[in-house]
């Protein structure tokens, strides 16, 4: 079987913590293995219109330039982009905007927000939990012909699989909003393949798509909050509405276009390439020890490892200065799971070495 589909009553106190994120492990003082946002140097072409948008903040921010270029990256008329305190934003302008949806579906193991969105909203979720065994393939015959909300990621936090665009395209259907995050998507890359594989960001053609984008992982913005979701002008239209008033700062707008350009675009490609090349030295280094398995193949900038006791392992491995991602607060996994963002060389082999040691002992 490659998925479980189980509902989950609100207030039940059997589900896990969704509201948990990487930066409660992070604690001073820690290598930061847990948080997944990229900490190099801005780049001069992002941080002078940021600081120069410091001289705007007397008028209410305009997001119509930002709109205009996020739009153009993506082939799509202005009006098909609303533009985010986040992408965390996104997913709230979803549970409220859709109130009347009745069967919403999440697929897990994914970022809990989305799902954590939707209960406070009042909504009863279903989950499809995708099968460890099988490298947390997406099987898409699992999710119920008559749900009307789905969502999934793309690549997905925490697993970093990244998932076909056929399958994922072949969930949009009339009378269906299909919600695909696509937070780490500009962190995906193949041999030969031009763009951000397996995207759906430039799709139009299917019925009740929306994309969830964020600024935050590449750029190392997770302080602006600046994301966006595309989708089809009359249903952004019905998130706006639920949009509270100049939700995105100027300086979030001065970001948005920025990282718009055809210089972003170019330097993401490159930040993926070295991302990949670290990911193999990553899960080289993994696999070599005892008793780990990394999960699938991972794309993303992170990896999802399984440990027998892992629970006790981060623990310990706080006790040494590392700070690594728990596993058991996303829905599907359990306490034998971790998270580890992808670093550099240098900085995976310590960490490994550490981990070596406290496995050996």
């Amino acid at each position: 079987m490659h998925g479980q589909l189980i509902e989950v009553p609100p207030g039940t106190g059997q589900e896990p913590d969704l509201g948990h994120h990487g930066d409660a492990e992070a604690t001073p003082g820690l290598v930061d293995l847990a948080v997944n946002v990229r900490r190099d140097t801005m780049p001069d072409w992002l941080a002078d219109p940021l600081t120069a948008s410091l001289a705007e903040l007397a008028a209410y921010p305009d997001p119509g330039p930002a709109r205009a270029a996020v739009a153009a990256r993506h082939g799509r008329p202005p009006a098909e982009v609303l533009l985010t305190a986040g992408a965390a934003e996104g997913f709230v302008l979803l549970a409220r905007a859709l109130a009347g949806v009745r069967r919403p579906v999440v697929v897990h193991p994914q970022f809990t927000e989305p799902e954590a969105a939707l209960r406070a909203a009042g909504h009863q979720v279903e989950r499809v939990l995708l099968d460890p065994a099988d490298g947390f393939r997406l099987d898409r015959a699992r999710v119920p012909a008559d749900a009307d909300l789905v969502m999934i990621g793309n690549p997905t936090n925490p697993t970093s699989v990244l998932h076909p665009a056929a399958a994922l395209a072949a969930l949009a259907r009339p009378g269906r909003v299909l919600v695909v995050d696509e937070a780490f998507a500009d962190t995906t890359g193949a041999p030969g393949v031009a763009g951000e594989p397996e995207s759906l960001a430039g799709r139009r053609d299917l019925p009740g798509l929306v994309v969830v984008r964020s600024l935050t992982k590449t750029w190392g913005l997770a302080g602006l909050r600046i994301g966006y979701l595309l989708g089809e002008a009359a249903l952004l239209d019905r998130l706006a509405a639920v949009q509270p008033l100049w939700a995105v700062s100027t300086p979030a707008l001065a970001a948005a276009t920025a990282c718009a350009s055809p210089t972003a675009v170019a330097a993401e490609r490159e930040i993926a390439a070295r991302l990949a090349a670290d990911r193999d030295h990553l899960v080289t280094r993994l696999s070599a020890l005892p008793g780990v398995r990394v999960a699938g193949r991972p794309a993303s900038a992170f990896v999802l490892l399984h440990l027998a006791g892992a629970d006790r392992v981060r623990e310990t491995l706080r006790e040494r200065g590392w700070a690594v991602r728990r596993g058991d607060t996303f829905p599907g996994l359990g306490p034998d799971w971790l998270r580890v963002a992808v670093r550099d060389p240098a900085t995976t082999d310590a960490f490994t070495e550490v981990l070596a040691e406290i496995l050996e002992a």
